[in-house]
C-alpha cells in the first residue's frame, strides 16, 4: 500500500528565531520545533541536554514520606521486599534499588512474579512469601499502582507498602492502604515531567534516599538508560537526559554482567546507540522473564564475579534465541490463520488465538502483524479454560477504549491507546471476536488505515553536507517521540540499477545533478516498486555519513520510494 507524505509545515518566525539565536541550521530548528519545541530556552535545554536540568525528586508527591518510611526502616533494621516487574523495566528497577539500598545498609530482598505462573503486578503469592519471611516495608517498582486488594492485605498482615509506579492509575483509583505512592500521573501531583519509566522513578526514590543525585546517577546512570529504552517511553525530557548520558556510562560500564552481555552481543569496544538497547541488549534481558523467570537478568545485572556474569550472559543469549524461534514460529501459524480466517472486507480487527502459543511471544507477533496488515491485533494463548492476550494498535485508533467497549466479556483488561493486555474465559472468544470487531468498524476512520510518514522536511539532495547530518545527530538518542529525522528529497535521477545486499537490503546510487549519494533500504526487499537506471523518483529518507575504510561519504537510509510519472 502507497504511504502517504505528511511534510510537517513550521512556523518560520520562530524557525529563524531559534537559528539565529543559536546559530544552528534553518531545518535542525524546524525539526526541533517538530518534537515540540516552542521557543529559544526550550530548544537550548533540548540540545544541552544536562545533568543539571533535572527536576528535584521531592517534588513528587509522596517522597517525603517514602523516603522517611524507608530511613526508619533501615534504622530499625526491618527487611525490606523490592517486588518489580518481569520485563526489562521492572528488572532494571529493582537492581538499581537493591543496590542503593544495599549501600545504605539495608536488609532488602526482592520478588519478581514468574510472568507465565504469576503474571503482572503484586499476587496473593508473592504477599505470603513477604509476610512469611518477616518483611516489615514492601516497595514497589514498575508496578503497583492498581494493585488495592493485595496492598490492603499487605497492611492487615502488618506490611506497610510505598507504590513507585509510573502506569496511568485505572480511572482516578488508588491504592488506599498504601503507605506513600510515587507516581507523576497521580492526581495533585505537580511534578513537571510526566513520563518516566519505572527504572525512572526508581531512581528518583535513590537519589532521594541518598540525598545524593550525582552519586546514584555515576553508579548506576546505564542501568536507567537500559530500562528506559527498553521500556520504549518518550526519549524527551529527562528520559532524553537519562538516555543520552546513561548510553556513555553504558559504553564504559563496570558492571560486570553489562560487560559480559554486550561482550556475547558483539558489542564491546562499541560508541553504543538506543538501537544497541532496543534491538541487541534489552531483548537478551528481557527474554528470560518471556519465557519465564526473569531471575537470571536480575542476577545479572547484580552479578559480582566475572564467571558469574559470563555463564549468566550466554544463558540470556541462549534464551534469546529460543525466544527467536518460538516468535519465528508463532508468527508462521499467525500469517496462516489470518490469510485462512480473517475477512478485511467484514474485519476491521486482526483477533487471533491458539492454545499453544507462548504467552512471553505473542504480543511480539501481534506488532509484526500490525506492521504487515495495518490493522489492530490482538493474539491469544488459549490455555486452559482462559484466553490471556496482548493487543497492539495502529495510527490514532486508541485500543484501551475499544477494550473498555467490551469489559462485560472480559475478566481483566488494561494498557493504553498503542498497547493492551486482557484475560477472558475461553468460551467467550467468539462473542469477544464479533464484539471487538462491531466496536472496531465503529471508532476506526478511514485515515486509520492508510499508513503515513511523517517527514520533517524537504531539502534539495544537494543541501546534505557532513555538517548538517553531524547537527541533526545532536538530537539523539532517537526512539519514541523523538525519532531520527526524515527527510525528503524529489526530482533525483537513479544512476545505477539496484541491487540487493545480504539477501534482504537493497541498495543503489541517486542525484540531483549536484550531489551524487548511495541509498540504502534496510530489510525493504520487495518493499518498493521495481527502478531503473534512468528513473525519477522522490525519497523519504534520513541522512548519515557512512565511514568505510576511513572514506567519508553521504548515505541515505530508506523509508520509502515514489516515482515521478
Amino acid at each position: 500500500m502507497e504511504k502517504i507524505w505528511n511534510i510537517r509545515r513550521s512556523n518560520s518566525r520562530l524557525r529563524k528565531e531559534i537559528s539565529r539565536a543559536l546559530r544552528v541550521s534553518e531545518i535542525l530548528a524546524q525539526i526541533l520545533i517538530n518534537r515540540g519545541v516552542s521557543g529559544v530556552k526550550e530548544a537550548e535545554s533540548f540540545l544541552s541536554c544536562s545533568l543539571t536540568g533535572l527536576h528535584s525528586p521531592f517534588l513528587l508527591k509522596g517522597m517525603k514520606k517514602a523516603v522517611a518510611r524507608i530511613k526508619k526502616a533501615i534504622s530499625s533494621d526491618e527487611k525490606i521486599m523490592v517486588w518489580g516487574d518481569y520485563d526489562i523495566d521492572g528488572v532494571t528497577s529493582v537492581a538499581l534499588l537493591i543496590s542503593v539500598l544495599g549501600e545504605m545498609g539495608a536488609r532488602a530482598l526482592h520478588y519478581l512474579p514468574n510472568r507465565l505462573e504469576e503474571g503482572y503486578g503484586l499476587n496473593e503469592k508473592g504477599a505470603k512469601e513477604a509476610k512469611a519471611k518477616g518483611v516489615g516495608l514492601l516497595i514497589t517498582v514498575d508496578c503497583g499502582i492498581s494493585a488495592d486488594k493485595e496492598i490492603t492485605y499487605l497492611k492487615s498482615s502488618g506490611i506497610d507498602t510505598i507504590v513507585c509506579d509510573h502506569h496511568q492509575p485505572k480511572e482516578g483509583s488508588l491504592p488506599k492502604a498504601a503507605w506513600a505512592i510515587i507516581n507523576p500521573l497521580q492526581k495533585d501531583c505537580s511534578y513537571p515531567y510526566k513520563y518516566m519509566a519505572g527504572v525512572g522513578l526508581a531512581a528518583k526514590l535513590a537519589c532521594a534516599l541518598m540525598d545524593n543525585q550525582k552519586a546514584v546517577l555515576d553508579n548506576h546512570l546505564d542501568i536507567i538508560a537500559l530500562g528506559t529504552v527498553g521500556d520504549v517511553v518518550p526519549l524527551t525530557g529527562e528520559n532524553r537526559v537519562f538516555v543520552k548520558h546513561g548510553l556513555s556510562s553504558l559504553s564504559q560500564t563496570r558492571k560486570l554482567g553489562l560487560v559480559a552481555l554486550m561482550e556475547v552481543s558483539g558489542l564491546d569496544n562499541r560508541t553504543l546507540n538506543a538501537r544497541h538497547i532496543g534491538f541487541i541488549l534489552g531483548p537478551r534481558i528481557n527474554a528470560s522473564g518471556r519465557l519465564g523467570s526473569p531471575e537470571d537478568s536480575l542476577r545479572l545485572l547484580l552479578a559480582r564475579t566475572e564467571l558469574e556474569a559470563r555463564t549468566l550472559a550466554q544463558k540470556l543469549n541462549q534464551g534469546n534465541r529460543l525466544r527467536q524461534r518460538i516468535e519465528s514460529r508463532t508468527l508462521q501459524e499467525a500469517i496462516e490463520q489470518v490469510e485462512s480466517q480473517i475477512n478485511f472486507k467484514e474485519h476491521s480487527i486482526i483477533v487471533l488465538g491458539a492454545p499453544h502459543w507462548h504467552r512471553g511471544v505473542i504480543g511480539i507477533v501481534a506488532s509484526r502483524l500490525v506492521e504487515r496488515y495495518m490493522r489492530p491485533t490482538i493474539m491469544m494463548s488459549l490455555e486452559d479454560e482462559f484466553g490471556r492476550g496482548s493487543g497492539r494498535s495502529i495510527g490514532n485508533f486508541h485500543l484501551l477504549e475499544a477494550l473498555r467497549k467490551c469489559k462485560d466479556l472480559l475478566e481483566e483488561y488494561g494498557g493504553h491507546r498503542r498497547a493492551c493486555g486482557l484475560k477472558l474465559k475461553k468460551t467467550r472468544f467468539s462473542d469477544f471476536f464479533r464484539t471487538i470487531n462491531r466496536v472496531t468498524k465503529e471508532m476506526l476512520l478511514p485515515e486509520d488505515l492508510v499508513p503515513a510518514l511523517e517527514i520533517d522536511a524537504e531539502i534539495l539532495l544537494s543541501s546534505l553536507s557532513e555538517n548538517l547530518i553531524n547537527e541533526l545527530n545532536s538530537l539523539s538518542p532517537f526512539g519514541a517521540d523523538n525519532p531520527e529525522p526524515l527527510i525528503c528529497s524529489s526530482g533525483l535521477k537513479v544512476k545505477s540499477k539496484v541491487s540487493i545486499v545480504a539477501g534482504n537490503h537493497i541498495k543503489f546510487w541517486v542525484t540531483d545533478g549536484k550531489l551524487t549519494c548511495e541509498a540504502i533500504g534496510y530489510n525493504k526487499k520487495g518493499n518498493f516498486p521495481e527502478l531503473e537506471a534512468g528513473e525519477t523518483v522522490s525519497l523519504a529518507y534520513a541522512p548519515s555519513v557512512n565511514n568505510w575504510q576511513g572514506n567519508f561519504s553521504i548515505q541515505l537510509k530508506l523509508e520509502d520510494v515514489k516515482i515521478s510519472r
